[in-house]
This record gives C-alpha cells, sequence and structure tokens, in this order.
C-alpha cells in the first residue's frame, strides 16, 4: 500500500549498508537512519522515507543479506575529530578546539567536500550576523539549512537595526520594535521572495544577501510557531525535509556545522550519513548530548554562547 512498509521491514542506519542480491553485495545509496530499503533493479538499492513508499515498492523485509559497515574511528588521531572524542563538556579548552573545527572546515573547502551550516535565530540575536556572513563570503558555507526566524530576524537587522526589536547597536529596546520582525516580513512578501529582495535593492546586507550574492543554495523550513512566514519558507514538513535531504546528497555535503538550534539540529541529524563530519555548538548542554543521544554518534559538541564561537572561527579560518 502507498505509505506504509510491509511488516517486519529493515530499518536502516546512517552507516554504509550493503545489500545482497544474486549473489553479490550492493551499497544502498544515500545511507539515512530511520528509513526503509527500496530495490529498484538488481542493483539498485536507496533508503526510502516511510511516507514516499508506494504500492509495488521493492522493499528489504528482515535481516538475512544485509549487512552494516560501522563507520571507522581513528585510534590514533588525538585531535577533536578522533575515537571517542564526541563526549560534551562547557569545561573542555574552547580555542583548541575551535582552531580543529576550523582547521578541518579549511581542508574541507580546499579538497573537494562541501559545508553545510544549520543556524538559529540566536547567532542574529547574539550579534553573530556579521560573522556568519564572513564564513559565507569567505567560502566556507556551500549550503546554509534554517528556520523562518533566523531569515526573519536577520532581514529585521538589515533593515531597522535590531533584532526581536532590541538594538543591535545599544542593546536596548526601541520604539515599537516588537512591530519590526512583522515589517520585514510583509515587505519581503510584497515583493515575492528574498532573491526579489537583494535584487530590488531592498535588502543590502546580512546572511540572506550573502547567500543570494554568492549563490549558496538554502532551505528556510517552517515551524507551527512561525509569523508570515517568508515567501521562500517551506510550510510542509515532509516537503521540507525532501528538500533537505535532496541537497545534502546533490550537494555532496561532508562536514556540517550546527549553530544554537536545537530541533533542526537533531531534524537534519537524522538525515546526514554518519561519514558526514558533524559539529554541534550550543550554549544548552542538552542540545549537544540530545543529537547524540537520537543516533548522531559522528557529531561532536562544544558548549558555548555563539557569537564568541563564530568570531574566534572567523579569524581562525580566515589567518594567512
Amino acid at each position: 500500500m502507498d505509505g506504509a512498509f510491509p511488516e517486519g521491514f529493515f530499518c536502516s542506519t546512517n552507516q554504509e549498508t550493503q545489500v545482497r542480491i544474486g549473489g553479490a553485495w550492493h551499497r544502498v545509496k544515500r545511507p539515512e537512519m530511520d528509513c526503509g530499503l527500496v530495490v529498484s533493479s538488481d542493483t539498485q538499492v536507496a533508503t526510502l522515507p516511510m511516507a514516499d513508499v508506494r504500492l509495488g515498492d521493492l522493499i528489504v523485509v528482515g535481516h538475512h543479506g544485509t549487512r552494516v559497515l560501522p563507520q571507522e574511528r581513528d585510534r590514533d588521531k588525538l585531535g577533536v575529530f578522533g575515537f571517542m572524542r564526541s563526549t560534551v563538556s562547557s569545561e573542555k579548552p574552547k580555542n583548541m578546539t575551535i582552531r580543529e573545527i576550523a582547521s578541518e572546515m579549511r581542508r574541507t573547502k580546499d579538497g573537494d567536500g562541501k559545508i553545510l551550516v544549520v543556524a538559529g535565530p540566536a547567532v542574529v540575536h547574539t550579534g553573530g550576523r556579521e560573522h556568519l556572513s564572513r564564513l559565507i563570503r569567505e567560502g566556507y558555507v556551500h549550503v546554509l539549512f534554517a528556520g523562518n526566524a533566523l531569515a526573519t530576524h536577520d532581514i529585521e537587522q538589515s533593515l531597522f537595526g535590531t533584532s526581536l526589536g532590541i538594538s543591535m547597536e545599544s542593546g536596548g529596546g526601541t520604539a515599537e520594535g516588537h512591530e519590526h520582525h512583522l515589517h520585514s516580513i510583509n515587505r519581503v512578501r510584497r515583493l515575492g521572495g528574498i532573491r526579489n529582495a537583494v535584487e530590488q535593492g531592498m535588502l543590502g546586507s546580512g546572511i540572506m544577501f550573502e547567500c543570494v550574492t554568492h549563490n549558496v543554495p538554502f532551505v528556510l523550513a517552517d515551524s507551527i510557531r512561525d509569523d508570515g512566514p517568508l515567501p521562500d519558507v517551506i510550510t510542509d514538513a515532509l516537503a521540507a525535509q525532501a528538500a533537505m535531504r535532496e541537497m545534502i546528497h546533490s550537494q555532496g555535503i561532508t562536514f556540517c556545522l550546527m549553530i544554537a538550534t536545537t530541533l533542526h539540529s537533531i531534524a537534519v541529524g537524522n538525515l546526514l550519513p554518519a561519514s558526514v563530519k558533524t559539529v554541534c555548538v550550543d550554549i544548552n548542554p542538552a542540545t549537544v548530548t540530545k543529537l547524540a543521544d537520537r543516533g548522531t554518534f559522528q557529531s561532536i559538541g562544544l558548549v558555548t554562547d555563539v557569537e564568541p564561537f563564530l568570531r574566534v572561527l572567523v579569524e581562525e579560518v580566515t589567518k594567512p
């Protein structure tokens, strides 16, 4: 039937998986946790989300003829991405960890990898917007995942100099500042989207401006609490999942930086293959531990405020 697997279907992991067909092992395309496996030919097997299964699909049932190949970890590597270094602590030396993250991002940029950034609105609220904007300009962001809030408050700062009505210059409240984010959304809606706002000169700075200017693709996913939302926001949760899933694989993401967003980080973590090196940064230790608890074991966590993290990260990646 449409929308449901057969009983006893093989439940996928984010590790490399192989299925034996016709006496030969075949690699499963697009490793992802919590999916099924669909066989489309004698040599083609791929993960398939439950909602996407259709009547007549050939679905792997049981565990016979399947094998999972765990992601290797370098037991001799002592750095932040070495063996068993994914534990979370607010007392680890942060500058050393950020230097190693910066080095990995430089290697990714200079090689054939791609960097995905998953960011929450606290990036704007805490004053980190210019740091993330510079990372985009310097080529350290190849794809951006966010929600309505990050884009809205980023645009609000560009238009009004505030975030949630708070002045980003003085830190104090502003007259009628509580209306600024709604006026920002409305102006973009009147123009038909973020790209139009940039091309027509209304939006001239910030994270979303840099994404449009430097052709960095982004996926904005809706939340039930969103105002507006902006025209670019995908309001269907399954459609947003599909868009993120497609972007991860079509862009060849190999490194993911998650910044100050609990639900978005966990959601994206569920979509990533185990081979994608993942860093989660949040002021709340629970965010970092939840990500690992829900299966994104390859994630390393850093408990710190987002603005100092981004400031030091930019300094490190832009060093001559």
